[in-house]
Order: C-alpha cells, then structure tokens, then sequence
C-alpha cells in the first residue's frame, strides 16, 4: 500500500471517529430530551398549559401570555436544556451543532403540536425572537426540508 493511500485511509477513518462521536452525542441528546418537563416545577406547569398552547397559533399575542404564565417553568427549562438559546449568556450564538440540531428537531415536533403549526413560519418567527442571520434562517429552511424527507413514524397529535 502506498504512504499516500494509507495516509488518506486514516484520515477517512479520523473522520469516522469524529463523526460516530457525535452520533454518540445525539443519541444520548434524544434519550435525555426534554426529561425536565417530566420534574417539578416543570411537569405541573406544563400539565396545565399545555392544552392552552396547543389552541393557539406560535407567536400569537394568546401564546406568548400563556408563556408569560409559564416563566416559573421555562426559566428552569431553559437553564437545565442547552437546546433552547435562552440557556446562554449569548444566545444562539453560543450554541454548537449538536444543539442546532436537536433545536430545530425539536421545533419540528413543536409546530406539530400546533393546528396552524408550521416549521418554515416559526423559523421565520424565531429569526426575529433570535436574532439569527438570513444564512443561518437558510440553513434551518434546509435542515427543515431534510425533517420532511425522513417523515418518521410519530404521534404528534397526541403530544
């Protein structure tokens, strides 16, 4: 084997350690996601506002007073999950892809929940509410129309 063909064999496989490090991260992402809502003083909040939220539209005035009274719960939901830009100091901007991506599936899953629900809108919205730049709004389009793709078996109706 060639210097040159074995050097490029352990890049390939350096990537692949990289690569399986972060699968290794996502997999322990969607296995702890979200297990906060399921403690006090999320779990009574949610319990209660959750049905509220469900009812309206995202980003509606009705939504963001039932936010309003949901702070107790979202602060600590916030602080506890690095999936949300409100748990840094700097926002979004903090954040690494792993948290991206684990942010905008779960932004996915949350605009099911929702009749008038739509990803592409509250990525839109979320702009505004993040601050986030057109190419990083294109980026999520994308990754969005990647989630449609997969189409995954799931029972957002009931969530």
């Amino acid at each position: 084997m060639s210097d040159a063909k074995f050097k490029t064999l352990r890049h390939i496989e350096t990537v692949r350690n990289y690569l399986n490090g972060i699968i290794s991260e996502l997999m322990t992402r969607q296995e702890e996601h979200d297990q906060t809502k399921l403690e006090s003083p999320e779990v009574e909040i949610f319990e209660k506002y959750t049905p509220r939220l469900r009812g309206c539209e995202y980003g509606s005035k009705e939504y963001r007073e039932n936010m309003k009274g949901m702070k107790v719960a979202i602060d600590h939901h916030n602080q506890h999950n690095r999936h949300h830009p409100e748990h840094f100091p700097d926002g979004i901007s903090d954040m690494d892809l792993v948290d991206l991506i684990e942010m905008i599936c779960d932004w996915k899953a949350a605009s099911m929940r929702h009749n008038t629900g739509n990803i592409y809108k509250s990525i839109e919205i979320n702009q505004d509410r993040f601050g986030y730049s057109d190419e990083l709004k294109s980026i999520f389009r994308n990754t969005a129309d990647r989630l449609l793709a997969i189409n995954p078996f799931h029972r957002a109706h009931e969530s």
